[in-house]
């Protein structure tokens, strides 16, 4: 296991390369000793917008867009995600990968249902306000996010190991389950370099255009 970082964590990029020397070579695996490091490290950042607005790029008409921070060690990857005003995400899997999620700006709500056996079960709900640090595998169900605010976005941090390009998506009320693309597109903007920007189509009304640019968003 690699050791664990002793480095302050005080900027987003503070956070990336503890996180990196954390993680090693290797991925987040089924160690909890690693997972648990990797949450306080999430949980130690505490979120200012100057360090991530840069990665917030938002395309209006979408439910959330996905912006990469980091490439990791290609065993994991570090995305930003930006969510409209009262949209979410369906209710899905994680292809086996895990999830470690930081909220940075606004509220985020968290339902989380059993496996379908035929249908969906809730089992709980878990609102998220500001630096809350949640953790997600396909070995405790298959969970949705949510934005309940109307009025403001909110912004996430995500780290996934290993990255995956195809998820599970269900149906709330069947639970018929459906593949969807979580695939991504590197764009490149002049004012920010090159970073990931994608909705998936099955995770939104309308796919992000490789040619979209979309806005950065601050924090209120």
């Amino acid at each position: 296991m690699p050791a664990a970082s002793n480095l302050p964590v005080k900027t987003m990029q503070d956070l990336v390369s503890s996180l990196n020397s954390v993680m090693g070579d290797g991925g987040l695996g089924d160690d909890q000793r690693v997972v648990c490091q990797v949450k306080q490290l999430m949980r130690s950042y505490v979120s200012q917008s100057h360090d991530w607005a840069q990665y917030a790029v938002y395309q209006e008409g979408t439910r959330y867009t996905r912006n990469l921070v980091d490439d990791g060690n290609g065993k994991y990857n570090l995305l930003i995600l930006v969510w409209g005003e009262s949209q979410s995400s369906p209710i899905h899997d994680h292809a086996g990968s895990h999830c470690m999620m930081k909220l940075l700006d606004g509220q985020l709500t968290e339902h989380l249902f059993a496996w379908p056996n035929p249908a969906l079960k809730l089992k709980r709900s878990m609102p998220l306000q500001t630096n809350a640090v949640a953790y997600m595998h396909d070995k405790i169900g298959l969970h949705r996010i949510a934005n309940p605010a109307s009025d403001q976005k909110a912004v996430s941090l995500h780290l996934y190991s290993p990255p995956y390009q195809m998820c599970t998506t269900f149906d709330e009320h069947t639970g018929e389950a459906e593949m969807s693309s979580c695939a991504a597109e590197r764009l490149k903007r002049p004012d920010s370099g090159s970073f990931l920007l994608h909705s998936a189509q099955n995770c939104s009304p309308s796919a992000v255009s490789s040619q979209s640019q979309g806005s950065a968003i601050t924090s209120s």
